[in-house]
């Protein structure tokens, strides 16, 4: 496995990023960078084993290969120096943009980042970032690999009935809850997951706040890469049981995500692979046997979707 590294961002010379990189064994290969999108939960240790896979396939040729840890979390100790408890996901993409400016500058010897071909690998709320990053800079991602994306769009309370609606019925909710159980679990979600109101995010000193409104539909905007056309697009949802077990822990019980979360999770899934143009998406596969965190539950599958991905990407650009 590649070392652990550090660099200074030229906008922001102050803080250290940690990253790993992983030069492409194949001068095929030299122009495209296949970069990892963290979610919230894990940082980039967790995708190791992804790319130890990789290396293991005879396959491919694989392209260089980029990890790393945003401001303020796992192995990037500094906080963003500009707004250390606050910065948004639009502050996020310009920063992965100028480490991605001069990572192919530096490494891939390329001093025009728009001529490198990107593949994002993404998790959670990675996927937000690798959509944003898509749509800021059109025509420079060719291949998109959304592993249980973050529901951009939702506050994640509403996705449960109020209890307190007046319209609320009672006798719609699944057997075993009753609405104080309802009530409950809506208040420990709002604490967690809420982009205002919730604890998600603030250890990094990441705010979600306006992400709604950055990413109002699952469906769009449509994304343009390289050559005028959509770029490839694969969605991947966790296990529903899998799931719901993992979401007993966070204090939501397995009937509340059957009945509610994962059919809003599927529909939302569903929705993803309008973001690029017709016959380049593919899914929403189900991880079976994984949680949330796919890369951490089923390394395999994702190296058998990046292995896929990247083979229609340079089937295309090279």
């Amino acid at each position: 496995m590649a070392t652990l590294q550090q660099i200074a961002l030229a906008t922001k010379p102050t803080a250290q990023l940690a990253y790993t990189f992983h030069p492409a064994p194949s001068a095929r290969t030299k122009t495209t960078l296949l970069v990892f999108l963290n979610g919230l939960g894990l940082p980039q240790a967790a995708w190791f084993p992804v790319i130890a896979g990789l290396k293991e396939r005879t396959d491919i040729d694989l392209p260089a290969i980029l990890t790393y840890d945003r401001y303020g979390q796992g192995a990037s100790i500094d906080r963003d120096p500009e707004n250390p408890e606050a910065h948004d996901c639009t502050a996020v993409i310009k920063d992965l943009h100028q480490l991605i400016t001069q990572i192919t500058a530096e490494k891939l010897n390329i001093e025009d980042v728009d001529s490198v071909t990107l593949v994002f690998v993404a998790n959670s709320i990675g996927c937000a970032l690798a959509r944003l990053y898509a749509q800021t800079y059109p025509g420079t991602v060719a291949g998109l690999l959304l592993l249980d994306s973050v529901l951009a769009n939702s506050d994640f309370v509403s996705i449960f009935p109020d209890p307190d609606s007046a319209s609320f019925d009672a006798a719609s909710l699944p057997a075993t809850i009753t609405p104080e159980i309802l009530r409950t679990t809506r208040a420990r979600v709002r604490a967690i997951f809420h982009p205002v109101e919730g604890a998600g995010g603030k250890a990094e000193g990441l705010s979600r706040a306006n992400l709604p409104s950055l990413l109002p539909d699952n469906n769009g905007p449509a994304l343009q890469g390289p050559n005028g056309k959509g770029p490839f697009v694969t969605v991947v949802g966790h296990d529903f049981d899998t799931f719901a077990a993992e979401s007993t822990r966070m204090g939501c019980p397995v009937e509340l995500s059957m009945e509610y979360v994962n059919p809003f999770w599927q529909r939302y899934n569903e929705g993803l692979v309008g973001i690029t143009d017709g016959g380049r998406a593919k899914g929403p596969v189900i991880a079976r046997g994984a949680g949330h965190f796919i890369q951490k539950d089923r390394p395999d599958l994702v190296v058998g979707e990046i292995v896929e991905i990247l083979g229609r990407v340079f089937a295309e650009v090279q």
